[in-house]
């Protein structure tokens, strides 16, 4: 276990000032999340130095798709998580605290620390790390620790995130931070019957990463029913045109059945749908979880093919490089790129 980071007193207990809810944690009891303990007075990670998951992944799986192109991460994951999604694609990690108790933990999972991971990912030959699965911001101190390892930068640090992330912690993170994918889920009554959450800290938190230059993709999983109101995309598509920009790329994912969520599996139909709409206040568009053309990139001016995808692999590269920018060969427009030092081109 290590101390944790980002807490206060509270009366007889103590308040985690994490994430957005602020838990308020009595002795002995643990956080919604399940992996942060009040242990006589002081809170713990109890899942510090405990990953449950490191996978060699391509970045687009994350995905990125213009952050650090063609690169591999290591993938790094604890148990727990500060949702409670109902549609969940990771539930048996992320839920695993809530399920089982967190003092299984300690148990069930082998200790491996900043410097083993560090070493693992300079044995594995991948260009980054990245934090994922389930949701980052619970196991901090882990994410923190190893950054702070690698003196020189070797790897990129990206976050897969569902945002619920206080902006003093993300102020932090950011200092070793170089990409997040964030979910927006949807509107505010989908965050709160879906999610046991709220939308407006999500938001705050997009708006920090974006004043402290993270690279910012999103990504939203449609689901027939839920999200998928063309009111709905609209307020969001809207939302990150007039505070993030047009050029932050949005990922509409189909979602298929899991955990406790049995609506239908999205039909391609339903994600062009939901691309028509975005595409008139955004520049650049995907669909992912099918095979389809907008898993590529294209010239948001030209229209020309820039990079071509199957899946999680990139197949083609059609981009004039002039030091760490990046123009259509075509038109000349710029296209943001990030991570220009780990692109494979």
């Amino acid at each position: 276990m290590r101390e944790a980071m980002f807490y206060k007193k509270a009366g007889p207990g103590v308040q985690c000032q994490l994430c957005s809810r602020k838990c308020i944690i009595q002795d002995s009891k643990t956080g919604y999340c399940g992996v942060r303990q009040n242990i006589k007075g002081k809170l713990y990670s109890l899942v510090y130095a405990r990953p449950c998951s490191l996978e060699i992944d391509p970045i687009e799986k994350k995905p990125f798709f213009h952050f650090a192109i063609g690169s591999h991460s290591l993938s790094i994951a604890t148990v727990g998580c500060n949702f409670s999604c109902l549609h969940c694609q990771n539930w048996e990690i992320s839920q695993y605290p809530k399920i089982y108790g967190s003092g299984e933990i300690e148990k069930n999972f082998n200790e491996m620390g900043p410097e083993e991971i560090f070493g693992s990912a300079s044995q594995s030959r991948v260009e980054g790390m990245s934090w994922t699965y389930t949701e980052p911001t619970i196991f901090f101190e882990l994410f923190y620790d190893t950054a702070r390892t690698d003196k020189k930068k070797q790897f990129y640090q990206t976050w897969v995130s569902n945002g619920y992330t206080n902006p003093d912690v993300i102020k932090i993170a950011s200092k070793f931070l170089d990409a997040a994918n964030i979910d927006y889920k949807g509107d505010d009554g989908f965050y709160r019957e879906v999610c046991n959450a709220t939308l407006e800290p999500v938001r705050a938190a997009l708006k920090t990463y974006k004043k402290c230059g993270v690279w910012i993709e999103l990504t939203n999983l449609l689901i027939p029913g839920y999200n998928d109101g063309k009111d709905v995309i609209l307020e969001m598509v809207q939302w990150i045109r007039e505070n993030l920009g047009k050029e932050v790329p949005l990922h509409f994912s189909a979602y298929y059945p899991a955990y406790k969520m049995r609506a239908p599996p999205t039909s391609v139909k339903q994600l062009e749908n939901a691309v028509k709409i975005a595409d008139e206040y955004l520049d650049y568009v995907y669909i992912g979880n099918v095979r389809h053309e907008r898993e590529n990139t294209f010239c948001p001016k030209c229209k020309t093919l820039l990079i071509e995808r199957f899946g999680f692999t990139v197949n083609k590269i059609n981009l004039v490089r002039k030091k760490d920018k990046f123009f259509c060969p075509e038109c000349n427009k710029e296209i943001p790129i990030a991570g220009a030092k780990w692109v494979k081109t």
